[in-house]
């Protein structure tokens, strides 16, 4: 065996083990539906209150995005969960489980930040926080995803440092979250569709 084929070799064996820690239970056609569903919240705010200011505005931003969120959770996790129900076994079940560890911490503080920046009347550091909170929730899975997911994670760390500093009077706007939760989420899906076919090659 000469040198060039060992190196191909153990590249080969590289990339194996790499596919091994990802968690199969992602879905690219659930990441890509709650991308367009984002979308589709995005238009609903462009309808509605497309700039919010007073406080019914704010209130209907919030149910708008809180109820985008919830659907898209259901539709992410019940992936994984129909996952699950057609792999069974302890190693399944060891993945799914570092998977939800991995990414609930920053949903919980997601949340709890969107309370009492609400609370404190705080709106317009929402975005940034949810920019944020799902950055370090992709960078916590960060072995459990395609490595070009994590650049998309990347580019939700930069958008939410943008959204937090002072100069950002538009992170309200209505097309703000639909670049992130819309546009990125669909790339995501791509991403992990793209990775789930090169693994069957």
């Amino acid at each position: 065996m000469n040198r060039q084929q060992a190196a191909a070799d153990l590249a080969e064996v590289r990339r194996r083990l790499a596919g091994v820690q990802r968690f199969a239970g992602f879905s690219g056609v659930a990441a890509v539906g709650s991308g367009f569903i984002g979308l589709c919240a995005g238009a609903v705010q462009g309808i509605v209150a497309p700039h919010p200011h007073g406080e019914a505005a704010l209130h209907a931003y919030l149910t708008i995005w809180l109820s985008t969120l919830a659907v898209a959770l259901a539709l992410n996790y019940g992936a994984v969960a129909m996952w699950l129900a057609r792999n069974h076994g302890r190693h399944a079940l060891e993945q799914s489980r570092i998977a939800a560890i991995a990414i609930l911490p920053s949903i919980l503080f997601g949340g709890a930040l969107t309370v009492a920046l609400v609370d404190a009347g705080m709106w317009r550091l929402l975005p940034g926080v949810w920019y944020g909170a799902y950055a370090v929730g992709l960078f916590a899975s960060r072995t459990l995803v395609p490595g070009s997911v994590v650049t998309v994670a990347g580019a939700f760390g930069v958008g939410a440092i943008a959204l937090l500093l002072p100069f950002s009077a538009f992170s309200l706007a209505w097309w703000v979250m639909p670049v992130g939760f819309g546009f990125a989420q669909i790339a995501i899906g791509v991403c992990l569709a793209r990775d789930r076919a090169e693994a069957w090659l």
